[in-house]
């Protein structure tokens, strides 16, 4: 019965962790667009993200704020549209977690 208990929180609390990271990754920093070969497969969705994301040029040092970048980013994603391991939605304020 508590392993289940576990479980079914574990699978409520979805991709991203509390601490705002995706399997260690900080969700927040420098990102780079890769066709392949990404650290976090990224799906665009207008409801029900599992982070909001918002676009900044700098200083992204908060959960949920993503500087673009070409070179030398902190981890890269890849745009999908099924089989995600993480669901953003862009905001323009109160990025982080929904």
């Amino acid at each position: 019965m508590l392993a289940t208990l576990a479980l079914t929180a574990a699978a409520l609390s979805g991709p991203v962790a509390e601490d705002c990271t995706f399997n260690g990754i900080p969700l927040h920093g420098r990102v780079g667009i890769v066709e392949s070969f990404p650290d976090i497969r990224v799906q665009l969705v207008t409801s029900f993200p599992d982070l909001k994301v918002k676009t900044v040029t700098s200083f992204a040092d908060d959960c949920g704020e993503w500087e673009f970048v070409d070179s030398f980013p902190d981890f890269t994603i890849q745009f999908v549209t099924s089989f995600p391991d993480i669901k953003i939605e862009y905001v323009t304020s109160f990025p982080g977690m929904p």
